[in-house]
């Protein structure tokens, strides 16, 4: 037995709990207390016994469903059709969040009234779109090769570069598309979007109503919360350490430590984040600094495509289950200063809720919710486990 299992036995016996810091500049010598790229300082590593065993599980759907609204060729709630598309389609959400007409809300501002000073509001637009990832209704991510996720990334590419602000430094290097004809085209918004959210949400328990395999699209005038608390770290490293990379320094020391990577290839490296708060957390980082997805050559976004595919396969061998996530893309916004586009580091987040087996999931409650998170393995107990499901998609030897 190895000294970090004689630890983890220790701990385990006793019921202790590790409480893991993590500074944003990784420098062990700073006493204060910085955040990671994502969000919080601190959280708390307990350790669980293995839990229940279940029997793989199989995916019965069929390969078209004519009550599907994403289908080829079926009709949508709002009456249009679907073309009979073969590889992605994209479509405006036909029950969008934001919109890009609706109407201005401005507040009138009286410092001698509290809900003038203590509730503010003001009004978002913007667009939402679906893009399907396979014409077939019973696949998933993991059960498609890379060159079938390429169309998907390119597609992704495409729906950025049109909403991209013509005054960043990125629109040098990207060029104005359309999806025609297996979608609408793709054209610029009536006003400046600020950012687009790339997100998919997998499964029942992520509350994805749908299983034909899709994500959504979102873009809108202001910068969201999560965004805006990374980019700020990013920013912020940037700034104090001579203009590196906070991304592309944390692959660099990933990669040297080895325990959180899952996997890697020539472009990008699967890690569990040393600050991941779900059990099987996982991102997907590109190694050398690139800002956003028009920074990939075609290369590169097929070993984009190549990591997607490794981690979500990955995910469903563990359990042999479809396995659920909520999983979206951080890149450089569509408008922002100089310094913001060059601090911004593409990756890709994704948050599984499963904890110890098909049916047993992780909530987050009570001191998760009112004090820090906590975690019940360690990332790199998660990383270990992760690498070892590689190989074939468990249905496929079914």
């Amino acid at each position: 037995m190895v000294l970090s299992d004689i630890v983890e036995e220790i701990i385990r016996a006793e019921g202790e709990m590790l409480l893991k810091l993590m500074s944003v500049t990784f420098d062990p010598a700073k006493k204060d207390r910085g955040t990671p790229p994502k969000m919080g300082s601190h959280e708390i590593i307990s350790f669980l016994v293995k839990g229940q065993q279940e029997s793989a599980s199989k995916i019965t759907l069929p390969g078209y469903d004519p009550a599907c609204y994403l289908c080829p060729g079926n009709k949508r709630a709002q009456g249009d059709t679907n073309p009979k598309y073969t590889k992605t389609f994209v479509f405006v959400n036909d029950y969008s969040a934001v919109k890009e007409a609706q109407e201005e809300y401005k507040q009138e501002a009286d410092p001698k009234d509290l809900s003038s000073l203590l509730l503010r509001a003001e009004s978002v637009t913007g667009k939402c779109y679906v893009l399907t990832f396979s014409p077939n209704h019973n696949l998933t991510l993991a059960d498609l090769p890379p060159s079938e996720i390429l169309p998907v990334i390119q597609a992704w590419t495409q729906i950025y570069t049109a909403h991209l602000s013509p005054k960043s430094p990125l629109a040098s290097v990207s060029q104005p598309t359309t999806l025609a004809p297996t979608g609408i085209d793709i054209s610029a918004p009536n006003a400046q979007h600020t950012w687009m959210q790339i997100f998919e949400n997998k499964g029942a328990a992520m509350g994805c109503s749908n299983p034909h395999p899709h994500g959504q699209i979102w873009t809108t005038t202001g910068l969201p919360e999560e965004a805006l608390e990374e980019l700020g770290q990013l920013t912020k490293y940037r700034h104090e350490h001579s203009g590196s990379s906070l991304l592309e320094d944390y692959a660099k020391l990933e990669m040297e430590k080895e325990e959180r990577v899952v996997f890697q290839n020539a472009t990008f490296l699967v890690v569990c984040p040393w600050w991941a708060t779900w059990p099987f957390e996982v991102m997907i980082l590109s190694k050398k600094h690139k800002r956003a997805l028009v920074d990939l050559n075609d290369t590169e976004k097929l070993d984009f495509a190549e990591a997607i595919v490794e981690v979500t396969r990955r995910y469903d061998n563990l359990f042999q289950t479809s396995f659920p996530y909520s999983s979206g893309i951080h890149q450089a916004p569509l408008e922002g200063t100089d310094e913001e586009i060059e601090a911004s580091h593409l990756h890709m987040h994704f948050y599984p809720p499963l904890l110890r087996s098909a049916t047993v999931r992780k909530f987050l409650v009570g001191y998760e919710l009112m004090a820090e998170p906590q975690r019940d393995i360690t990332p790199e107990q998660a990383a270990a486990r992760l690498r070892d499901c590689g190989g074939t998609l468990y249905r496929k030897l079914l």
